[in-house]
């Protein structure tokens, strides 16, 4: 359904919505804030909690084609013009999984079972019947009571079904309950809750009419060609339009108009160029691959394809945020897009998929990838079947007599353990019945399954054995030299456990030209809480990396140093061809008087700027969005505007985090601490459980002098989030201000404990051990921290000195 997540977002810190930044201290008044925000309160709550409405016009009769396009610029002209041309693509698109994407409900596209049949879920009994021709279901509506409401469209094909039903302001919901269209004896043939475990009521924000499930939000891009969201967030409403409610020809091959001209003028033979007019996606898939000798191991490309055939896959098939609704066909993805790094909890330590992720970010990691092979070798862009059956697919480019084989799989030979995809691809389900093959293609490594605590193969299949267990085999059967294959789970797991010590082992990474692109700009974002000066130089080199993943995060790396250092790695690439790079870029020098900006690149910075609100006006219906504006208002000193953007994400999702805390966060610059309290409490009104908005109040009882206070709510963020390292030092610092040293001590043993390399609880152990007399611990930590920083000249000295007295 959605590219981004199925679920709620998790706290603000987790989708890249950065708290707010200090700024120079403006007036700014309350008053006119909450007005604003009880406005778009209302403006929510109407178009959420309205009666069940009647169906609005089509969508399929709002076509985006009639609006004029500028002069020149190429239009959409629909799969039927193709048709003529291309009838075997065409015909093999026809009855596709993109053909059927999405369908006006009807009798024959309607799959699930409307004979008034009930489904109970979580004491909710909802009822699926026909009205005439109409299909309805009667179940919980906005406002916890049952309603009749109409299907409008089906969403989806194999293995479930989902459907869309109209609402207020333009918005269609999707209905949590789906049919599994496996046959019976598959499981299938039945109506199940996509949420089988959990409760939702009418008032969570995971009910399906509410925020998180509307289709437009969430799906919809992905669905349909040509689709613009139409989001107006003055009125909260949607005018959403698309050329074709499906996945037609020009959502991979963009619009066709200028190629139906070019067809209509030339006749066979046709030019060499027959794409004339759009981009090539051609992979040569046919006779691209070869073995060198009957005895090679593995057919080789002979020449690489072009990656825009690829490109035109990733949009769709990636976890990502969205930056234009222009992008061009074939255009790498972070010219449209924003892409999830492989960091938890969409990925495993070792990179496997974990959320769902859409396949992208794990096929960009695999050798597949790295030798050339294309989307378009395995599979067949029209049709979406696979190119060949079972291994007969893969020996296509791997020696049969080699790998398909008893002495490579060690398993019975046409069982399930033999299949190539078994071993090297294993599944795991979304969407409670859809099994997805990890597209990473690895090895299986049960070696870092004991180190890393990440899935294998071997015990995901048998499930009553241990990762030791399934090493031993492989040792028996292959030798050790498994153990030894490259991988980078090791030094990715330390970076998101080992603090500051991990640091040198990421930059390595990140500069090493043999790992994959995605696996380098992970390992730079990692490296980003740990970035100092002497980082400086290496951060530079990823800043001029051919691949514009690795530019953006080296971009994230430079964020947090001063403004001199940022202008010089980050005013070069304002005028990168990369959109995304030219956004981070803009982001990372938002709050960077022009007097800085050398004179030739403010209008760069300007444009990019410019094109920065755009994307985060294109997100205005997600809260993040509007937390991520209201950040960059707030660095460019306009605070009336980020007071807005905070507040209209509360109104959006009144449980989103992120938003109270920077919206108190921009109250304290203001000199309006009561006000900061104010909003905190509210948050924690909705929410009480939430550490941040704990820690954060804690923060400002602090800035009031109000220290018991604030000590308890450092406390309460603590245990709530015992895994937040930040957290535990300062309630140990506040314990330690509250004249208790010795218990601060102990907090922060036990904080060095979870959190090993941890700068500042090592800083505050080497403090509070000398203050307590105990030179010895003092010295043991000190030299923890010059192990991590040997570079340190002050660290040595302190060494020195605790190991002279």
């Amino acid at each position: 359904m959605t590219r981004r997540s199925r679920s709620k977002p998790p706290p603000a810190a987790a989708v890249s919505v950065s708290p707010a930044e200090p700024q120079r201290r403006r007036k700014w008044f309350l008053a006119g804030g909450v007005a604003l925000a009880l406005a778009i309160a209302g403006m929510v709550a109407n178009s959420l909690n309205a009666p069940p409405p009647s169906p609005p016009p089509s969508l399929s009769s709002v076509n985006a084609a009639e609006a004029a396009p500028p002069a020149g610029k190429a239009t959409y002209v629909g799969a039927e013009s193709c048709k003529t041309c291309h009838e075997p693509e065409f015909k093999a698109w026809s009855g596709s999984h993109h053909q059927l994407a999405m369908q006006e409900a009807s009798v024959s596209t309607v799959l699930g079972d409307f004979a008034d049949v009930k489904f109970r879920h979580k004491g909710v009994e909802s009822t699926f019947f026909k009205r005439g021709d109409k299909f309805m279901v009667r179940t919980d509506g906005p406002d916890g009571k049952l309603a009749d409401y109409e299907i409008s469209y089906t969403f989806g094909l194999y293995p479930l079904q989902q459907y869309l039903i109209p609402f207020p302001g333009g918005r269609y919901q999707t209905l949590p309950i789906a049919w599994d269209t496996r046959p019976k004896n598959a499981g299938g043939q039945r109506w199940f809750h996509l949420y089988p475990d959990q409760k939702i009521d009418h008032k969570d924000p995971l009910h399906w009419t509410r925020l998180y499930q509307n289709w437009a939000l969430q799906c919809a891009e992905c669905h349909s060609t040509n689709l613009r969201k139409g989001y107006d967030a003055a009125s909260n409403t949607y005018h959403t339009t698309f050329s074709e409610i499906n996945v037609a020809c020009e959502s991979c091959h963009g619009p066709g108009s200028a190629h139906v001209d070019w067809a209509r003028k030339v006749r066979a033979p046709y030019p060499a160029q027959e794409h004339k007019g759009l981009p090539s996606l051609q992979s040569r898939w046919k006779d691209a691959w070869k073995f060198p000798s009957d005895s090679a191991r593995f057919a080789v490309r002979d020449h690489l394809a072009d990656p825009a055939g690829m490109n035109s896959c990733a949009a769709c098939h990636a976890r990502r945020s969205t930056l234009s609704e222009d992008g061009k066909a074939g255009a790498t993805l972070e010219d449209s897009h924003r892409l999830a790094l492989l960091t938890a909890p969409n990925y495993h330590a070792d990179g496997q998929q974990r959320e769902e992720v859409y396949v992208w970010g794990s096929f960009l990691q695999s050798k597949m990838y790295q030798r050339g092979v294309t989307c378009m070798d395995c599979h067949d862009p029209h049709s979406q079947k696979l190119r060949a059956e079972g291994n007969a697919l893969c020996t296509r480019c791997h020696n049969a007599a080699e790998f398909d084989a008893p002495k490579h799989h060690q398993h019975q030979a046409d069982g399930k353990g033999a299949q190539c995809v078994s071993c090297h691809m294993p599944t795991q389900n979304y969407m409670v019945i859809h099994a997805r093959q990890d597209h990473s293609m690895r090895v299986p490594r049960p070696d870092l399954s004991i180190s890393l605590g990440s899935p294998n193969a071997c015990t995901q299949c048998h499930t009553d054995r241990k990762p030791q267990w399934a090493a031993t085999a492989m040792d028996k059967w292959y030798g050790k030299a498994w153990r030894e294959r490259p991988q980078y789970g090791t030094t990715l797991h330390a970076g998101a456990t080992q603090g500051a010590a991990a640091l040198p082992g990421l930059l390595d990474l990140a500069a090493n030209p043999a790992a994959p692109a995605i696996i380098r700009a992970t390992a730079a974002t990692l490296a980003e809480a740990h970035v100092h000066p002497g980082t400086l130089p290496a951060t530079r080199a990823l800043l001029q990396d051919a691949d514009p993943s690795v530019r953006i995060a080296a971009l994230g790396m430079i964020a947090p140093i001063d403004p001199l250092n940022r202008v010089l790695g980050a005013a070069p690439l304002l005028s990168d061809p990369v959109l995304g790079v030219r956004i981070e870029a803009a982001r990372v020098l938002a709050d960077v008087p022009d007097s800085q900006i050398p004179e030739g690149k403010r209008a760069a910075r300007e444009a990019a700027l410019q094109e920065y609100v755009a994307s985060l006006q294109l997100e205005a219906d997600w809260p993040s969005g509007n937390v991520n504006l209201g950040n960059l208002r707030l660095r460019q000193g306009r605070a009336e505007e980020a007071v807005a953007a905070f507040e209209r994400a509360i109104a959006l999702d009144p449980g989103f985090n992120g938003a109270y805390v920077n919206l108190a966060d921009a109250w304290r610059q203001q000199g309006r601490e009561a006000a900061a309290e104010t909003v905190l409490r509210q948050g924690l009104a909705v929410t009480p459980r939430d550490a941040h908005l704990h820690h954060a109040l804690g923060l400002s009882l602090t800035r009031q002098g109000e220290k018991a206070a604030a000590l308890k709510e450092f406390t309460e963020a603590a245990r709530l989030a015992p895994d937040n390292a930040r957290y535990a030092y300062v309630q140990a610092i506040a314990v330690h201000s509250a004249g208790k040293r010795d218990e601060a001590l102990v907090l922060l043993r036990a904080a060095n404990q979870r959190h090993p390399n941890n700068l500042d609880i090592l800083v505050a152990l080497v403090s509070m051990s000398r203050e307590a007399g105990d030179r010895q611990a003092a010295l043991a930590y000190a030299k923890q921290l010059a192990g991590i920083m040997p570079d340190n000249a002050n660290l040595k000295r302190l060494v020195a000195e605790l190991e002279t007295r």
